[in-house]
């Protein structure tokens, strides 16, 4: 839509094809109905990609700034919670209307129920539905990943680029919960909503965020940060106490040492059930210096190795996409293909989780509607 927008503004004649039955349905089921729309501290090495730097161009000459304007012209309540995340006050439909009111201000037509059947290019594009035929000179596929099926995602943006021969990056999960094995759901799941503060990392990715549990395993937006990193063989490693010498009351001259009292000063860190859980797991096997200094380390530093992931079906975006070697970083027009444009989350740039992804379809967006 803001791609559309862009390029219907500069008097461009632009046909939006949807194949739902109404446009923007992620925005509205995103955070929580109000929509996480962006992030105020929005920087490149917020994304993932194989081409770490692709993203910069566009994030700069479309900034967390250039939407708020939209967002404060259209008169909409929002608010900043942690960490930059920006939120409507009321609803995400309002993003969405003032989407497609900007459509229509720009004179872009909107085609709904519209499924592409074929496409073919000669000296131009044409596109064939159940119904219509279009046929336009320029192309643009912003048709998202694989994420979240039962709201209509399907592997569409990915079919076209391997019909016109586009390298596509290794797609997964990503934003996603992880499951554990065996063993350590049988320690943890029965503890199904406990929620505590903590950093999840893999190698040098750290995420302070809350950890949240699960009947299958782990959650929260620590878990969902980190999963975006894991490539299915890596250890996960939890910090339980963040910033914190949990066991160092055990270590004075007077202390008792023993389950016990390792419990009662976990319980001040940790929710009592989680706490009487972990000890249970990792209790020392004796209470002298080395012992205590053993368990302050297994705290910081508690690993597994999931098992899998939710999948598609519970995960915000996808990983992976449309290679960023074929496409202009400026204009995300495709080298080879020239017409033809990618953009938004069928391209090999995923954000972190609060409001950056929004950002990118944004940004990637402006970038192809105002160079067409």
């Amino acid at each position: 839509m803001l791609c559309a927008i862009e390029a219907g503004k500069r008097g461009l004649r632009v046909a939006l094809l949807e194949h739902a039955d109404r446009v923007g349905k992620k925005i509205l089921i995103s955070g929580g109905g109000r929509s996480n729309f962006t992030n105020l501290h929005t920087r490149p090495d917020n994304f993932l990609s194989a081409n770490p730097h692709f993203a910069k161009s566009a994030l700069a000459r479309y900034t967390p700034a250039d939407f708020i304007g939209l967002v404060e012209k259209h008169r909409i309540a929002y608010h900043e919670k942690t960490l930059g995340q920006l939120f409507c006050d009321r609803s995400a439909q309002e993003i969405v209307a003032m989407l497609l009111a900007e459509c229509a201000e720009a004179g872009v037509q909107i085609f709904l129920k519209c499924s592409v059947c074929a496409i073919e290019r000669h000296s131009e594009f044409v596109l064939r539905s159940d119904t219509l035929t279009f046929r336009a000179p320029r192309l643009v596929i912003a048709t998202g990943g694989l994420s979240i099926p039962k709201m209509g995602a399907t592997s569409f943006g990915y079919e076209v680029a391997q019909h016109f021969g586009i390298a596509i990056q290794p797609c997964r999960p990503a934003l996603v919960p992880l499951l554990l094995g065996d063993e350590d759901c049988r320690a943890l799941c029965d503890l199904t909503g406990i929620s505590a503060e903590v950093v999840a990392s893999i190698g040098k990715r750290r995420f302070r965020e809350k950890l949240l549990v699960t009947h299958r395993g782990l959650s929260g937006p620590a878990i969902l940060q980190i999963s975006s990193y894991w490539n299915g063989a890596d250890r996960v490693s939890i910090d339980w106490a963040p910033d914190r010498h949990v066991f160092s009351s055990l270590l004075e001259p007077q202390a008792k040492r023993d389950l016990a009292a390792a419990v009662l000063v976990l319980r001040n860190v940790l929710a009592g059930r989680l706490a009487d859980r972990l000890l249970q797991v990792a209790s020392p096997g004796d209470w002298t210096n080395h012992g205590i200094a053993e368990l302050e380390r297994q705290f910081h530093n508690w690993q597994f190795l999931p098992s899998g992931t939710e999948g598609y079906e519970k995960a915000e975006v996808t990983a992976g996409g449309v290679d960023t070697a074929e496409l202009s970083a400026r204009t995300m027009e495709c080298r080879r293909v020239p017409g033809l444009y990618f953009i938004g989350e069928v391209v090999d740039v995923t954000g972190h989780l609060g409001g950056f992804n929004f950002q990118w379809a944004w940004a990637s967006g402006a970038a192809a509607g105002r160079e067409m």
